[in-house]
């Protein structure tokens, strides 16, 4: 079956991921994940991408950002992917990919789904203590979202804003939130829609999304095609 191409929507709320080659670690320490911030936030100013959340987690990547123009996330996963290839294999003093294969994305409905994708992006950081942690050693974008620290990667969304009048007020309610561990089907929907590459939000919303594209934004419906009469 012919690989379906990357939908990208400008100006709307992407979920991204991005695993190594063949499960392989992408971050062996400390070192690795301050590297890696480096490349990601030269690369997203340099390509027009607001970053809202993120896991660097030891195998894969998530991200939660909303890219300037459709273009704008390719671009930025393009040029971090090089430049931190370069000094991973420079540091660990080895060569060849880092990858498997293309990064993978979502296109989010902000109003339905941000706050939920924020979440499944940190909530399991945050519940494994990670907005407490050491500078060097944190692995999420958490600590931003409670307060803890100013995290120069991340443009807050104003629906993140939206959980409270006060700074105090939108990290407590949001500290709330990302401490309730995520229940497996939320887990499984992101999963599979970031995966698949199948838009998330009302049927209003994907239809929205489908005017603006000859690519398919949902899954087929299951079962053989009626036949006319």
């Amino acid at each position: 079956m012919a690989r379906l191409p990357r939908l990208s929507v400008a100006g709307v709320p992407h979920l991204v991921e991005q695993g190594g080659h063949n499960g392989q670690a992408l971050f062996l320490d400390s070192a690795d994940r301050r590297a890696y911030r480096e490349s990601l936030r030269e690369a997203a100013t340099a390509s027009g991408v607001a970053l809202h959340a993120y896991l660097l987690d030891t195998a894969r990547v998530l991200l939660l950002a909303t890219p300037r123009d459709a273009g704008a996330l390719s671009r930025m996963m393009q040029r971090v992917g090089r430049r931190y290839t370069a000094e991973f294999n420079r540091r660990h003093e080895r060569s060849g990919t880092l990858w498997s294969g293309r990064f993978r994305a979502t296109v989010l409905q902000p109003g339905t789904c941000f706050i939920a994708a924020m979440r499944h992006v940190e909530s399991d950081a945050a519940v494994a203590g990670d907005g407490g942690a050491a500078d060097g050693e944190r692995i999420s974008s958490v600590a931003h979202h409670l307060g803890l620290v100013v995290d120069p990667l991340v443009s807050d969304h104003a629906l993140f804003w939206a959980l409270g009048n006060t700074p105090f007020e939108r990290h407590a309610a949001y500290g709330l939130l990302a401490m309730q561990p995520i229940q497996p089907e939320e887990r499984r929907r992101f999963d599979d829609a970031v995966r698949k590459g199948w838009a998330l939000g009302t049927e209003a919303f994907l239809a929205e999304i489908a005017a603006t594209t000859s690519r398919r934004v949902r899954p087929l419906t299951a079962g053989r095609p009626r036949k006319s009469i």
